[in-house]
C-alpha cells in the first residue's frame, strides 16, 4: 500500500484535495472510524489517527490520517 499511498498523496496535493501549507497543530489518538484523507481507507480503533485543522480560514474542517500516511503527506508537501 505504501507506493499507492504516495501516488495518492501526490495527486491530492497537486489537485488541492490535501493542503500544501503547514497545519499548526496535530494530535493523535485511537481511530474512531475516520477515513484517512491520504489513502481513503478506514482508521480503526486499533490504529492511531493523526488529526489536525489546516491553518487557513477556508480549511476549518479537521483532517485525519493514519500515522504512516501523515508522514508521507508531511514529506511530500515540503519543497524539494
Amino acid at each position: 500500500m505504501e507506493i499507492e499511498t504516495v501516488r495518492s498523496v501526490i495527486q491530492k496535493l497537486k489537485d488541492g484535495r490535501l493542503p500544501l501549507h503547514s497545519t499548526p497543530r496535530f494530535w493523535g489518538g485511537p481511530g474512531d472510524g475516520e477515513i484517512c484523507a491520504a489513502c481513503d481507507t478506514l482508521i480503526t480503533r486499533e490504529q492511531l489517527a493523526m488529526e489536525g485543522i489546516a491553518s487557513t480560514l477556508s480549511d476549518k474542517k479537521p483532517i485525519q490520517f493514519h500515522v504512516s500516511c501523515f508522514h508521507i503527506w508531511d514529506h511530500e508537501r515540503r519543497p524539494a
